[in-house]
Order: structure tokens, then C-alpha cells, then sequence
């Protein structure tokens, strides 16, 4: 009775904000879809924000079903020519339309439109996270504390590398480290790796070579993850911090290489794991996600909306990996129609969908297990 408490509380406290924050970047996923299949002249059954049976709903004057459904995780835009939400399409109903009818299908189109309306919903999440960071970025400035070293751990590779207080790293390997975040983020990754930082010290520069050593913690949510250690601490006086005024082009460069920066981030954690350098127990579902909102939350309106591109861009990112039933999964099946000038064998395809989508339920079936055995290892306090 108490574990269930505990999630009914759980779901009242984090799960509201954590849906609208989903349904609206969910929302522009599909607005992507939706406004560029209709500059093509395809014709849009549904939209749809969730699954499964309609809560509410309207018809627009083209015809389209925009609907709110049961099921919050995600939505789709629905062709006419569709047999179902992952958009395969429908013999039977492109036989029964007429030539009119037949102009607006989505899969009569030629391989370069369908791949742009396929294309649009990722898109969509990238312009979202770069319009989002460059507009706090030119509203509110860049906060940056640069790399300086406060403080030095005795006997951990930076030590023993020969790092010393007020030491300001430039770069590590090539890379130019322009706030402590940068080296944290390099640091964290490379574990067991030499690293080169070219450090300031009192105006001369210096070159030092440090592995990062492997330490396995446990996160806030009860996960086991590993992390990359030198051993410095960061200074965090106030005199330290620099707030950057920037024009709206780097305000914008930024918001670009923000977007890019997640993107990457989350390939780096997928390799990790997929090599064990880290844990499968740190991959979070729904239930995590809807708990950091909450807690981001809490911290602002600017953190909030740094969380919702971050959502976003991840989104976008994840929809493109080239699995049967996601965007890219689509994207594939055009890319070898467009080089071998014919579709893909129709069986293969549906073969393709049937595996893409128990990959998926796989894969939700696994981060469900991990949110909901890291909220009953912290209900019952083991682990």
C-alpha cells in the first residue's frame, strides 16, 4: 500500500508538468509533419497528441481530425492512405480512391516529398531547441565561469599531472575549453583516457598530460553510473562568473551549438552503453522524465525552457535513428528506393515495421523497469 501511495503522489507531483512540457514539444514534432505534407498537397486524415481512444477533437474545414487521446507518449499525423499511425500504407485504400483522392496520398508522392514530410517532425524539434536557447541566450546573456582551478585533490591524476590552484585550462586535446562546464563534460566521458590540458598559470602556458580515473556512483534517482575524475575543484567565486552580452547572430550560433552539443551528448551516453563504459540502469523512461521536469521546474522560467529544447532536441535526434516505424526507419526504406529507383520489397518492409516496433516496446518495456525499480529502491531505501 505504501509503494502505491507513493506513485499515485508521485504521478500528481511530477506527471502534469512533465505533460505539458511533452505534449507541446510533441505538438511541434508533428506540426513539422502536418505543414509540410500539406505544401506538398497531401491530405491529412488526423493529428493526433497521444494514442489510443479519442478524449477530444475536431474537424477543420480540409478535412483533418485534430485529436487528444488517451495515451500521452508521443502523437502522429495520419495520411489518408495510411493503415496505421506509423504511416504504412494501405493498398487497400489507395485501390478504392478516385484519381482526385489518389493526388493527395502520401505514398503516390515522388520519394523526395515524402522523405521531406518524414524529415519535417525532426526538424521541427531542432528549430525549436535552437529558436529556444538563442532566445535566452539574447535575453538573458551567456553565464560562463571559465575553467580555473580552486583546488587540487592529493594523489588523483591531476595531482599527480602537477595541476596547482588558480591553474585556468584553455583546452583539453585540441578542444577549447571556455567555461568549467566544457571540461567537466570532456572529463566526465574519458575515463581511462590520456588527456592533454593546456593550462594558464601566472601569464605562461603549459602543457599537462592527466587520465581521468574511473569512479562508479550512484545519481539522485538511484542509478549506477560511471564517471571520469581528475580530481580539480572549481572556484566558485562570485568575481569568477562571466554574464555575456551577445548579439542575436551568436545569440543564434549559440542556440546552434547548444542543439548540436545535446545531440551528441546523448550519442556519446548511447555508445557508453552499448560498450558498458556505463550502466544500462542509468537509461531513465517517462517516469524519470517526468521527475527532472518537475525539478527543473522548480528552478525558473529560464532553466525550464532550456530543459524543454534540451527535450526537444533529443527527440528530434532519437526520431532519426534508422529503426523501422520511427522517422528514420522511414527515411532508410526512401534513401534505397531513391538509389535503387523502386521501393523496397513490400514484405521486407512490413518485416521491417514488425521488428522496428518490437524493438520499441522492447525498449519502453526496459526504461519503464528501470523508473519504476529506481522509485521502489528509493521508496523502500535499498540501494
Amino acid at each position: 500500500m505504501e509503494l502505491l501511495a507513493t506513485l499515485a503522489g508521485w504521478i500528481w507531483q511530477y506527471g502534469i508538468v512533465f505533460l505539458l512540457v511533452l505534449t507541446f514539444v510533441v505538438f511541434v514534432h508533428e506540426l513539422g509533419h502536418f505543414l509540410v505534407a500539406r505544401w506538398c498537397g497531401v491530405s491529412v486524415k488526423a493529428f493526433s497528441i497521444g494514442f489510443g481512444p479519442e478524449i477530444a477533437g475536431f474537424n477543420d474545414k480540409h478535412g483533418t481530425r485534430w485529436r487528444f487521446a488517451w495515451i500521452p507518449l508521443g502523437g502522429y499525423v495520419k495520411f489518408v492512405d495510411d493503415e496505421n499511425a506509423a504511416s504504412k500504407p494501405s493498398p487497400e485504400a489507395l485501390s478504392r480512391m478516385s484519381p482526385s483522392e489518389r493526388a493527395g496520398s502520401f505514398h503516390a508522392k515522388p520519394v523526395s516529398q515524402r522523405a521531406a514530410v518524414v524529415a519535417a517532425g525532426p526538424i521541427a524539434n531542432f528549430i525549436l531547441a535552437i529558436v529556444l536557447y538563442a532566445g535566452l541566450n539574447a535575453f538573458y546573456g551567456v553565464r560562463i565561469m571559465p575553467a580555473f582551478v580552486d583546488a587540487v585533490v592529493p594523489d588523483m591524476p591531476a595531482a599527480q599531472a602537477g595541476f596547482q590552484p588558480g591553474d585556468k585550462v584553455l583546452a583539453i586535446s585540441g578542444k577549447a575549453i571556455e567555461s568549467f562546464d566544457d571540461l567537466q563534460r570532456i572529463v566526465l566521458g574519458s575515463a581511462g583516457q590520456e588527456l592533454t590540458f593546456l593550462v594558464e598559470r601566472q601569464g605562461a602556458k603549459l602543457a599537462l598530460k592527466a587520465t581521468p580515473t574511473v569512479k562508479e556512483e550512484i545519481d539522485t534517482f538511484g542509478r549506477t553510473f560511471r564517471r571520469g575524475l581528475i580530481g580539480i575543484q572549481r572556484s566558485v567565486s562570485p568575481d569568477k562568473v562571466q554574464t555575456l552580452s551577445v548579439g542575436p547572430l551568436e545569440a543564434l550560433s549559440r542556440g546552434v551549438s547548444e542543439t548540436y552539443g545535446n545531440i551528441t551528448a546523448t550519442l556519446s551516453g548511447i555508445g557508453d552503453m552499448l560498450t558498458r563504459r556505463q550502466s544500462s540502469e542509468q537509461m531513465g523512461g517517462p517516469l524519470m522524465m517526468a521527475e527532472v521536469t518537475a525539478k527543473v521546474a522548480e528552478l525558473g522560467f529560464e532553466p525550464m525552457l532550456r530543459w524543454i529544447a534540451f527535450i526537444s532536441a533529443n527527440i528530434g535526434f532519437l526520431n532519426l535513428l534508422p529503426i523501422p516505424v520511427l522517422d528514420g526507419g522511414h527515411l532508410l526504406f526512401y534513401g534505397y528506393e531513391a538509389v535503387a529507383r523502386k521501393p523496397l520489397n513490400e514484405r521486407l518492409q512490413m518485416a521491417g515495421f514488425q521488428v522496428g516496433l518490437a524493438m520499441l516496446m522492447m525498449l519502453m518495456a526496459f526504461v519503464f523497469y528501470n523508473d519504476i525499480s529506481s522509485i521502489v529502491r528509493r521508496t523502500l531505501g535499498v540501494g
